[in-house]
């Protein structure tokens, strides 16, 4: 049984994010990663804080050269009125700008890049288990051949998605109550761009029962997909192709937009999209991105998040390794507030984002006190930012409270509807079938 200093389990952005940061740090890390790339994902629309961490790791250039230039979102109300919201207007000092990648491609570059900065990344290895042994743990694997074997790491980091392997492992994992899920998603061609300075945005429109994306590819692929109740993806006649076109064609812009729109990928279906851990770290364990928790993507939060909890991870990571017990700790709690807040800076919006008082504000948005500007921060990822920043958010909250109450029956038959829906069972396996 050979021995490691960090063995990290996944290699998505996050793995590959935590395992190339800590290889650049002289530390011996080991990557399994359980499939191979290039590998389909969901996920596409990166956020302006996410350009700062490419330069750390050296592949901005490579992730320009993937993708599509991001100006911002647009956001159509159900009266057919965009709005968009552009990078440019933010406060602060994040980019003016993001890019859409085919996951495919951006996670294949970040792997090899982590291979090149000297991580033993290893692709088709399946971990099965973690023990702690000592000051240290355990882990058992199968490789690409089927072959299982055994590694003593000092450290277990866990970026193995929403696969979730230490928090279902330990029990930690928990569905978010507040936002039960699915989602149905494909890539299509020949679907209309939005024109001139909007080409590049993430088209986000709003119907009965969820949200629709739309995010633009290279070579004329769009990346579409509804996230709506379980209880409407278990109620369809059909396979998840004509769901999903049923569900576009009810909202008129996205219907005229897919009108020609060709398919080139299977449909896919996920359930059960929200959930959390209840724990972020242990000793000698840190669960980084998805692997913690994921809330809904309606704000293109996901890479980002995984992305930014790698980063934070390194002061941890490092501070165990040298045996620092209580610089350790220190670095933990350091390390929960940082990942909880940004969390908590998308949720607030997220859990309220298909209420009729939201889709007011942001179908008709004003600059008083520069509120608008702030929720384009938090839209860039910045929304936990200066305290110029969380003060315009904290005005845009009370505006928001303000609509609310004056719309209080629709609100409240809104919230009514979410809870029925939460009661609603499901599973991968039944929404597919």
């Amino acid at each position: 049984m050979h021995s490691v200093d960090v063995l990290v389990v996944g290699g998505g952005p996050a793995g590959s994010t935590v395992g190339t940061l800590l290889a650049q740090r002289g530390w011996r890390v080991t990557l399994l990663e359980k499939d191979q790339h290039p590998r389909f994902h969901i996920g596409e629309s990166l956020l302006p804080g996410n350009l700062p961490i490419f330069e750390k790791l050296g592949v901005l250039e490579q992730v320009r050269a993937l993708g599509v230039y991001k100006p911002g979102a647009d956001f159509t109300a159900p009266d057919g009125k965009v709005m968009a919201f552009p990078f440019a207007r933010a406060l602060g000092d994040t980019p003016a700008h993001a890019f859409q990648v085919r996951r495919s491609e951006f996670d294949q570059l970040l792997f090899d890049n982590c291979v090149k900065q000297g991580v033993d990344a290893r692709q088709q290895h399946q971990v099965l288990d973690v023990r702690r042994v000592g000051n240290g743990h355990e882990v058992d694997y199968f490789d690409a051949e089927g072959r299982q074997h055994r590694v003593f790491a000092k450290l277990v980091i866990d970026c193995s998605g929403r696969d979730c392997l230490l928090a279902r492992k330990q029990g930690w994992q928990m569905r978010d109550a507040h936002h039960a899920s699915a989602a149905v998603f494909g890539h299509f061609t020949q679907v209309a761009r939005r024109e001139g300075d909007l080409a590049g945005n993430i088209s986000v429109y709003w119907f009965e029962q969820g949200w629709i994306w739309m995010i633009p590819l290279r070579d004329d692929v769009m990346s579409v997909g509804a996230v709506c109740w379980p209880s409407l993806l278990k109620s369809r006649n059909g396979d998840l192709e004509n769901f999903l076109r049923s569900v576009l064609a009810t909202v008129p812009d996205a219907g005229e937009r897919m009108r020609q729109a060709v398919s080139v990928s299977p449909v896919s279906a996920t359930g059960n999209y929200s959930y959390a851990s209840t724990r972020l770290y242990d000793d000698g364990v840190l669960l980084v991105g998805d692997a913690f928790t994921f809330i809904d993507p309606v704000f293109s939060s996901g890479v980002y998040l995984a992305m930014n909890g790698a980063v934070h991870s390194v002061a941890p990571a490092e501070a165990w390794l040298r045996g620092d017990m209580a610089a350790y700790r220190r670095a933990c709690r350091r390390y929960q507030q940082a990942v909880t807040r940004k969390i908590s800076a998308f949720s607030w919006f997220i859990y309220r984002f298909t209420t009729p008082a939201m889709r007011d504000l942001l179908g008709n948005p004003r600059n008083d006190w520069q509120v608008e500007q702030a929720v384009i921060s938090m839209l860039a990822g910045d929304g936990d930012g200066s305290a110029d920043i969380r003060k315009r958010l904290r005005i845009f909250k009370a505006i928001y409270l303000g609509y609310r109450c004056k719309r209080l029956s629709e609100s409240w038959r809104a919230w009514w509807a979410r809870r029925r829906n939460q009661r609603v069972a499901f599973t991968d396996e039944t929404i597919m079938s």
